[in-house]
């Protein structure tokens, strides 16, 4: 995969993280995929915004433990109305039930932090990128 070709221009991409070197680290990777990226900076912004705006969003960057609302339940809000769209959480937090917690609400991944660009593209190229059928011949 040529990472510097990922384009994702058209795709809406929310962030809810409440870490601004997370948060800086993350635009800087995505910026360069011509993404539209929203980031909030605690669930409860995060929540707020899927009731007041009906925008599209391709897929969802959360961090577990988030301000007012935490990440678990944001998935779980999300997740009543947005089934198929990809979230994957990013997180400081080792423990095993919190890693259930997140399936269980809704996670397609669960990964640590620190992560590692290659990992991040890998992971928008698998969720964002179109399928490319080959047509098949007899």
């Amino acid at each position: 995969m040529n990472i510097i070709n990922l384009e994702l221009i058209g795709k809406n991409i929310v962030i809810v993280e409440d870490d601004l070197p997370s948060i800086r680290y993350y635009e800087a990777l995505l910026i360069k995929t011509g993404a539209d990226v929203k980031i909030f900076r605690t669930g409860k912004e995060f929540v707020d915004y899927l009731i007041q705006e009906n925008k599209n969003i391709d897929l969802v960057i959360m961090d577990f433990l988030v301000p007012l609302i935490n990440g678990i339940e944001c998935v779980r809000i999300f997740r009543k109305e947005r089934k198929s769209i990809p979230v994957i959480m990013i997180t400081a937090y080792t423990s095993e039930q919190a890693r259930t917690e997140a399936f269980i609400a809704g996670c397609d991944e669960y990964l640590l932090k620190p992560i590692y660009p290659e990992k991040i593209y890998s992971l928008l190229e698998k969720y964002l990128k179109p399928n490319i059928s080959v047509p098949f011949s007899k």
